[in-house]
């Protein structure tokens, strides 16, 4: 019987920690149980980056199943890899603001944290207005450029013009949540891409293929469906700014230029910009390594086990991200070895997870890619990729929570440099010696890919036990 009511007590303290994680609210962070604190952040940072993923899912389902979709598909693809340079920028500024306005939170400061929020906006408006422009008046052309046909690029334009010269919702998406895991309410940036996506799912079929009064825009609809979506999002989390309910109470003023505060965001930001270009320029370059030593089906069956390999990686990014908010507001109240603590606990938290994951992929490669393709020679390379691929799972885990930790110290050049000896000097000669000169193939690049990653781990974990983190002002 006291077993019994032993697990009950804990099957309802789980409930009632996961309610709590969801309903939101700011909380300090830099008191009580870590353990406690990790999945509080955690929880509502997992459904955030698996809800982020779905707007590029959702506008292909539907445009695929126009008639002649593969024009649209196409310009939906090309499109989203132009869009990654916008992401990148996004990224960085909002690893910027989570960074500063933890410090701040945790400083007891949410006066200056709410401004320093106010000032990464107003980067992100001047960078958009910029990044808009060229997306309106040289949508053609870029679409011709990343290899569009004419017709293509044609038919493409006007989704092309929407989609960048709305990228400020992109931007605001990215930076307003940022500013809210800083401040230590995961919940709402949760929330606010609950709202954009529940829209975009909703008008994608009604302005794609029209519905009532409404006419149907084709592949056009898609991209007025996903704007309207990301702009309602934003419109929810700048209710939740102004309502004067967040510990960020934001006032006029705030929005009014201080060069001093700029200089300090973009010298955080610009590194954490240059970590993901790294990053993603690496993983194009082996995309093109694998298509020219495999052909159609390696390059397909490489493709096929990308797609499960982020499926998997997007829950332990966003437990990873906890570590940057709990390392920024500790830092901010000189809890130093909280901090530390903190990353280690969100560490484990991430080696169990992906140990788990480690297992399905070694024993359930075929079954997924089942799902992905009926091939059997595109399923054998991809099964071979994942198998290979997942004997790193682990460091790729501990990988992660580090790269927080860095930028949630506001070291973001840490991880930059990390980055690029680890991929540019490191992975892509391995691949490329393993695939071309030792006549590996697809395989090569295969072997290279998680021992390069756990070098980057090592590396990182060398870093991060020296402490320059600890003493980064910000």
């Amino acid at each position: 019987m006291s077993q019994t009511v032993k697990t009950q007590r804990k099957q309802s303290a789980f409930y009632s920690l996961l309610k709590e994680s969801l309903y939101g609210g700011e909380i300090d962070y830099t008191i009580g149980s870590i353990r406690r604190s990790v999945i509080l952040l955690a929880i509502p940072m997992v459904l955030e980056m698996i809800l982020e993923s779905v707007f590029a899912l959702v506008d292909l389902y539907f445009v695929g199943h126009l008639h002649n979709s593969s024009y649209a598909i196409q310009t939906v693809g090309l499109t989203e890899s132009v869009l990654t340079v916008i992401y990148s920028l996004a990224i960085g500024i909002s690893m910027a603001a989570t960074a500063v306005v933890a410090r701040r939170i945790g400083e007891k400061d949410p006066v200056a944290a709410a401004k320093a929020g106010m000032q990464a906006i107003l980067i992100a408006l001047a960078i958009n207005t910029f990044i808009s422009i060229v997306g309106l008046v040289f949508a053609t052309n870029i679409l011709l450029w990343m290899g569009a046909s004419p017709e293509v690029a044609q038919r493409g334009t006007p989704f092309m013009q929407i989609m960048m010269g709305s990228s400020i919702f992109i931007m605001l998406l990215f930076l307003i949540n940022g500013i809210f895991r800083g401040a230590g309410n995961a919940a709402i940036a949760m929330k606010s891409l609950w709202v954009a996506n529940a829209a975009n799912i909703i008008l994608c079929p009604v302005f794609i293929n029209g519905f009532g009064p409404i006419p149907a825009f084709g592949l056009t609809g898609a991209a007025l469906a996903t704007t309207i979506g990301r702009g309602l999002g934003v419109a929810y989390q700048i209710y939740h700014l102004a309502n004067g309910k967040s510990i960020l109470k934001v006032f006029a003023s705030h929005f009014i230029p201080d060069w001093e505060q700029i200089k300090s965001l973009v010298k955080i930001a610009s590194p954490a910009v240059l970590q993901f270009v790294i990053a993603s320029c690496s993983w194009i370059f082996l995309a093109q390594l694998v298509a020219t030593t495999g052909g159609d089906h390696g390059s397909a069956g490489y493709q096929t086990a990308l797609r499960l390999l982020m499926f998997f990686m997007l829950p332990a990014w966003g437990l990873s991200n906890a570590a940057s908010t709990l390392v920024g507001q500790n830092l901010g109240a000189q809890q130093v070895q909280r901090a530390e603590d903190s990353v280690i606990k969100t560490a484990k938290y991430n080696v169990i997870f992906m140990a788990v994951i480690t297992v399905l992929s070694l024993a359930g490669a075929r079954l997924f890619v089942s799902f992905f393709t009926n091939d059997p020679q595109i399923q054998e390379v991809a099964v071979q990729a994942i198998r290979f691929m997942s004997l790193g799972y682990i460091f790729y885990g501990i990988g992660m929570v580090l790269i927080n930790a860095f930028n949630g110290a506001g070291d973001t050049w840490t991880p930059t440099w990390v980055n690029l000896f680890g991929f540019w000097l490191f992975q892509i000669p391995l691949a490329y010696f393993l695939a071309k000169t030792m006549e590996l193939g697809p395989t090569g690049v295969f072997i290279a890919i998680p021992i390069s990653e756990t070098s980057i781990t090592l590396a990182s974990v060398v870093l991060f036990r020296k402490g320059k983190w600890k003493k980064i002002k910000v």
